[in-house]
């Protein structure tokens, strides 16, 4: 990944004259490069990283392993690209080995609806082996961020 990415993947929202300095180019060579990343599809979007366990609750979030049969033609993509278009799941990975092929991160609004999801839409789609639910309890760290702030230091200050 060159540069111009690693910044913005940090910081999606540093001017285009702090990503001109950081490479040594100029804003519009910056802007050229972002506008053609966008156009071949390597950036995707641009997302806000929040901390919603500091928010009140109204949805759960889960991780949901899934075994598959491949399909003949499409392999696992084809069941993949079936699972993502479900408004549940927010992300979907091929593993490279384990018991299961796939895993899910989903969101609900209660642990019944991810369960629901599981067992009326997943579980029930053709090539869908078995699955194995966890739910999230808290985040830590989410892209490469801490989402705790640090402890606050509780030693009374000496001075001289």
């Amino acid at each position: 990944m060159d540069e111009l990415l690693q910044i913005l993947k940090q910081n999606a929202r540093t001017s285009l004259e702090d990503l001109a300095k950081m490479t040594a180019s100029t804003p519009e060579a910056v802007a050229k490069k972002i506008a053609e990343y966008e156009a071949n599809g390597v950036i995707r979007g641009y997302q806000a990283l929040v901390n919603e366990d500091t928010l009140p609750r109204d949805r759960v979030d889960a991780v949901i392993e899934v075994r598959v049969r491949p399909e003949r033609e499409g392999g696992f993509d084809s069941v993949a690209r079936r699972i993502a278009g479900f408004r549940e799941v927010e992300s979907v990975y091929l593993m490279s080995s384990g018991t299961y092929d796939l895993v899910l991160f989903v969101s609900g609004k209660t642990l019944q609806d991810v369960a629901g999801f599981v067992a009326r839409r997943l579980s029930t789609l053709d090539g869908v082996l078995s699955t194995a639910t966890h739910f999230m309890l808290k985040t830590y760290k989410l892209s490469g961020v801490i989402m705790e702030p640090p402890p606050a230091d509780e030693r009374l200050q000496v001075s001289p």
